[in-house]
């Protein structure tokens, strides 16, 4: 499903337009990338966590030259699935 269809399939349960359904979506991406920015995790119970996490610098391996090179830490976002979503999904 792509964003244009997630929108169609929002507009329909909510009975939104699909410019109201679109933004409704934009807005709600923005809010959770914007907290995840900041470090804050944005929790919706049920369904599932979006964080930032640290990756620690590690050592790795040029596939073309076999050569080791280091690759530096940095920060990720990470979404973690509530248990009602996981149980959803089996």
């Amino acid at each position: 499903m792509n964003k244009n269809e997630l929108v169609n399939a929002m507009a329909q349960k909510a009975g939104l337009t699909k410019k109201d359904a679109e933004a409704a979506l934009n807005a709600f991406t923005t809010t959770v990338e914007t907290a995840v920015k900041k470090k804050e995790k944005v929790i919706l119970v049920g369904f599932g966590t979006w964080e930032v996490r640290q990756r620690a610098a590690r050592k790795g391996m040029n596939p073309k030259t076999k050569q080791e090179i280091k690759i530096p830490a940095k920060r990720v976002p990470v979404f973690r699935a509530g248990k009602a979503f996981r149980e959803q999904v089996k």
